[in-house]
């Protein structure tokens, strides 16, 4: 009796493990569903919207200028942003807000992105902190559930 009880409880956990691997890398490396929140992102991406990410284009080095991508923050490493990539590595980029009257430029560094919110008078972005390595790429938005 306890040695069935024992053989069924193994093999439960044995399931669990094999299962949540499987779930694991389908989330890491293939994609995954997303809230939104905030007004960065409006009109495109109001808050609480629900957006599928894919995760293969950060791997293969395909994000292209007009992604919209989900990153960790470079402000709080424990949550996410939304943001449309600007520019790429050595492209040129204007730093400054849209309400600067002297516009100051800069080029992406390599390894980088510049990423901006489409809100631009209510968007904390690289314009606040900076290129983004592109390694804190998460994935990039397919479409708007």
């Amino acid at each position: 009796m306890l040695r069935n009880v024992l053989r069924k409880t193994f093999r439960f956990l044995g399931y669990t493990v094999q299962y949540g691997c499987i779930a694991h890398c389908a989330f890491e490396y293939l994609g995954g569903v997303v809230v939104c929140s905030g007004p960065s992102m409006e009109p495109t991406i109001q808050s609480s919207d629900i957006v599928f990410s894919e995760n293969l284009s950060r791997h293969f080095y395909c994000i292209r200028k007009g992604d919209i991508v989900i990153v960790k923050s470079p402000n709080d490493p424990k949550s996410n942003i939304c943001k449309r990539v600007i520019g790429l590595e050595g492209d040129k980029v204007c730093t400054s807000n849209p309400s600067d009257f002297l516009k100051s430029h800069s080029y992406v560094p390599k390894g980088h992105v510049w990423l901006e919110g489409d809100n631009l008078r209510n968007s904390t972005d690289s314009r606040c902190y900076g290129p983004v390595p592109y390694g804190l790429i998460r994935g990039r938005i397919c479409f708007k559930v």
